[in-house]
């Protein structure tokens, strides 16, 4: 007798958003593979609270490495997918009401599918956009308008090897009630970046259970106010500036050799893999393999994450089929040896473009920066000796310019001072079961 995790089975609850999904260069890796993921089905879709917390970093559970590693290129496209039913089971990405900005944030570590290495120091940013008033729209509105895909390009010159890669949305709806209450939808993937061992490692900020308060402006912006009282403050460091020079060095060239999908493997569900049971010839043999497959498929179900685990019920027919035979007398088998069985992955469902009216590393280069901010140029410098984010004004996202680019302009900040790395907690605190209602579904009246 096998039993499996109800909860696996049952789809997972809407309440907000997970990011779920990571694409390279538009090629869908599988649900969850490479990422980092609340792994309670219940609250997977919810913000981080409070903000001062260590799980700002990756997410609840945001410590617990992926086995994964997904390779990638200098410059490749890294298109996120967010949801809000993880396991694909409905549509949608994030409530209309979530107004806010989005921003993706980099981490070079030395083993990525190492646990325990999320929160502290070393990140950098690579895109950030608030509002762009060339199109009068929030990020999270232009990620809801492209089918809940966000997408970024991969800095040039950086030095090859392991990355966490950070999504950070902030929806702004409560952000005005007293108390505040903005929330914070991070996640992280698992990428291999290809190049040699002298790119550029850029200096990083500290991102953890310090760097998010409701003292900073931009945390309690009020998107009901009328008009808007723009800019949109800025938070966080200045978007990283590639250095070109470095693009090509003299080091040697970093090679994956962790995190690849295991030899063998015929069905993935995220990190969990089925391998082919052993070949037989007689009734023992036959009902052995069938024994085995089911015991395979008893991990898949009861380790499913929110992503989903249709793919277990692939497993589990190939099982049932493997003892149909052996009641048949058909002890040759098994059928189908090494036959791959996960299936064909979806393709993007939006634009691979970078959202204009931001700032990104795509479109800053060293010494020529540019930005369309008129308030900028006071901010050279953003500090987080306190590990907590600047808040000056939003560079090229608040801009007058009524031009809509295709790409992203680059902040003018070029200088991030770190912080002495702070002591990491392994146990975040998690949302109660009562923060699914969302607050986004009352009424709200405007209030400047």
């Amino acid at each position: 007798m096998h039993f499996f995790n109800l909860l696996a089975i049952l789809p997972v609850v809407a309440g907000h958003t997970l990011m779920t999904t990571l694409y390279v260069d538009g090629e869908n890796q599988g649900d969850g593979v490479c990422i980092r993921q609340n792994r309670d089905p219940e609250t997977a879709t919810y913000p981080i609270i409070p903000l001062a917390n260590d799980a700002m970093a990756c997410g609840y559970d945001g410590e617990t490495a992926s086995s994964r590693l997904c390779p990638a290129s200098q410059d490749s496209t890294l298109t996120f997918e967010f949801r809000e039913y993880p396991d694909g089971s409905s549509g949608g990405s994030i409530d209309e009401s979530h107004k806010g900005p989005c921003a993706v944030y980099m981490k070079r570590v030395e083993d990525a599918t190492s646990d325990n290495n999320a929160a502290g120091d070393g990140w950098f940013k690579i895109f950030s956009l608030g509002y762009d008033t060339s199109t009068d729209q929030w990020c999270t509105e232009k990620l809801i308008a492209n089918d809940g895909f966000l997408s970024v390009k991969v800095p040039t010159g950086i030095q090859g090897g392991p990355y966490l890669v950070r999504t950070e949305l902030l929806a702004l709806h409560a952000s005005q009630d007293t108390p505040p209450d903005p929330q914070f939808y991070v996640g992280c993937a698992q990428v291999f970046v290809d190049g040699d061992s002298d790119g550029d490692v850029p200096e990083g900020v500290v991102i953890d259970a310090g760097t998010y308060d409701v003292s900073m402006p931009a945390l309690v912006f009020n998107i009901y106010a009328e008009p808007l009282a723009l800019p949109y403050p800025s938070y966080g460091p200045a978007i990283y500036t590639p250095v070109s020079s470095r693009s090509g060095g003299d080091g040697v060239e970093v090679v994956q050799a962790k995190g690849l999908q295991p030899a063998g493997c015929i069905l993935v569900r995220d990190d969990w893999c089925g391998f082919e049971v052993p070949s037989y010839s007689d009734q023992d043999g036959c009902w052995a393999s069938a024994e085995e497959c089911w015991d395979q498929a008893d991990v898949c179900w009861n380790t499913a994450p929110p992503t989903g685990s249709k793919n277990c019920q692939i497993w589990s027919d190939k099982c049932t089929n493997i003892g149909d035979q052996c009641d048949a007398g058909n002890w040759n088998g098994p059928p189908n040896k090494g036959e791959v069985l996960t299936p064909a992955l979806k393709k993007v469902g939006g634009s691979l473009a970078v959202f204009s009216g931001g700032n990104s590393s795509v479109d800053s280069t060293a010494g020529s920066q540019t930005s369309d901010s008129t308030d900028s140029s006071s901010d050279s410098t953003t500090s987080t000796s306190e590990s907590k984010a600047d808040s000056t004004s939003e560079s090229s996202s608040d801009s007058s310019d009524s031009t809509v680019d295709t790409t992203v302009n680059a902040a003018a900040d070029t200088t991030v001072d770190t912080a002495d790395e702070p002591t990491v907690s392994s146990t975040p605190s998690r949302p109660g079961k009562g923060h699914g209602r969302c607050k986004a579904r009352r009424s709200h009246k405007a209030k400047a």
